[in-house]
């Protein structure tokens, strides 16, 4: 297997992608960013959404993340985990739940890391469900020791608006007997394909003429929640759109479901011994995070509401011991924080301020 390139402009710096496999053997990506002149500084692992790729942390025409933890001292890590769009497991490879992530790729990707690094500091800084999976490892006490942790969107206590768990419960029951994954990219499926009901579907009372814009921030692949807010991006990058996100496979919907309704991150296997070390709700072990954590959320988060304030207040009143933020970023979505065409001016300072703060 060969992961798809890595789309990126990095003036001055070496992109080192690492061959990486799960403790479970699967292959993913890992990617190493150096600057140009080698030196000891602290790491940082930075984890995409589901569906989306290490594309969302390097987009060339923007200001983005690698390029601003660069400048200012610090070594990026990009982890493909098995969601990832460079990735053919969401289309074609073996089928997979969040337990795996916890349990088999981050855990794995800390390890491989901190022998890169020796004993400098390693943050990670988590988008969506990477944020999820990694707030899993850590209440099971897979990665211990990280300097600290920034969780954009979602972190402990997932919380969906009531229409998007309905359409989530619709999707899974109705469609799973028809279709393995929703895509996005509506030339690769045509108009004569059995997809095309979907798109049509989310094109109701979208501003964008897009279908792909339209079936993620009008729909967020049918399950009727935005993933961004659609005039922060730029030009570019909502062209892009395709080749940022990709298919969403509806097998993990279950999952996704159970923990959505739990309103915490949960384990999907509750009888398989290989994933024993994960514990049934990760919010009742949130006392094994040794670190600090820094929660943020657009105030227009069309995905997951206001469940990062509802994490902080959890985690303030139940382990009042854990130093935890919450910061609140005013005019942005989702997945906006990340790619918005402002999010280098509006965002990403709060997340620098907390690192600095722990390096």
């Amino acid at each position: 297997m060969t992961l798809r390139p890595l789309y990126a402009r990095l003036d001055g710096a070496h992109i080192e992608e690492t061959p990486f496999r799960a403790d479970d053997g699967l292959r993913l990506g890992l990617t190493r960013v150096r600057p140009g002149v080698r030196e000891d500084r602290p790491a940082v692992l930075l984890l995409h959404g589901h569906t989306a790729s290490s594309d969302m942390f390097l987009l060339p025409e923007t200001r983005n993340m690698v390029e601003v933890l660069l400048d200012e001292g610090y070594e990026p890590w990009l982890l493909d985990w098995r969601g990832s769009c460079r990735l053919p497991w969401n289309e074609t490879g073996r089928r997979y739940t969040y337990d795996d992530v916890a349990l088999y790729d981050i855990p794995a990707a800390v390890r491989h890391i901190r022998r890169e690094i020796g004993g400098r500091p390693l943050f990670a800084v988590a988008h969506c469900i990477g944020a999820l999976s990694l707030s899993m490892s850590m209440a099971a006490g897979l990665v211990p020791g990280l300097a600290g942790v920034v969780a954009q969107g979602v972190f402990l206590t997932p919380k969906l608006a009531g229409r998007t768990s309905l359409k989530m419960t619709m999707a899974g029951e109705l469609l799973r007997s028809r279709f393995d994954h929703i895509p996005v990219d509506f030339r690769k499926v045509g108009f004569w394909s059995r997809y095309t009901p979907l798109f049509a579907l989310a094109s109701r009372g979208a501003d964008c003429p897009d279908p792909t814009c339209q079936i993620l921030c009008n729909s967020a692949w049918g399950v009727g929640a935005s993933l961004y807010v659609h005039d922060n991006l730029h030009d570019t990058t909502h062209d892009r759109l395709a080749q940022l996100l990709g298919p969403a496979p509806l097998w993990i919907l279950p999952h996704l479901r159970r923990v959505a309704l739990a309103r915490s991150m949960v384990r999907w296997h509750q009888n398989d011994d290989r994933y024993r070390a994960l514990p049934e709700n990760a919010l009742d072990h949130a006392d094994r995070i040794d670190c600090p954590v820094l929660l943020i959320s657009g105030s227009e988060n069309g995905m997951w509401l206001d469940s990062q304030k509802l994490c902080h207040q959890v985690l303030t009143a139940r382990q009042p011991q854990l130093d935890v933020r919450y910061t609140e970023i005013p005019g942005y979505g989702h997945l906006d924080a990340f790619i918005g065409r402002g999010a280098a001016l509006d965002v990403f300072g709060h997340i620098l301020e907390f690192l600095d703060e722990h390096r």
